[in-house]
């Protein structure tokens, strides 16, 4: 079992940057796929990012892609969202998820982190 914990959330002008970290306890880490979603006040839970369990292949959402860049440390236990030229409506609550490679959904997840982009 995995257990997630996100931190690196905050108040930012738009156009700046954040560094999102999501530390996992567990030694079955460094084998599962990770992945970062966010919501939003109002809105369903949206899917943002994903990284492989080798660190390999990402893939991203498209109002994201090329500003946003997903990353892990094995050795650290640990995967990044960094976030630049943030926009106001990347404003959400920013969740880090993890899966068994091939699963359908993610049964892992963390308590969340608050991005608030000010225009």
């Amino acid at each position: 079992q995995v257990q997630l914990v996100e931190s690196g959330g905050g108040l930012v002008q738009a156009g700046g940057s954040l560094r999102l970290s999501c530390a996992a306890s567990g030694r079955t880490f460094s084998t599962y796929d990770m992945g970062w979603f966010r919501q939003a006040p109002g809105k369903e839970r949206e899917f943002v990012a994903t990284i492989n369990w080798s660190g390999d292949k990402t893939s991203y959402a498209d109002s994201v892609k090329g500003r946003f860049t997903i990353s892990r440390d094995i050795a650290k236990g640990t995967v990044y969202l960094q976030m630049n030229r943030l926009k106001p409506e990347d404003t959400a609550v920013y969740y880090c998820s993890g899966r068994i490679p091939g699963a359908s959904s993610y049964p892992y997840w963390g308590q969340g982190t608050q991005v608030t982009v000010s225009s």
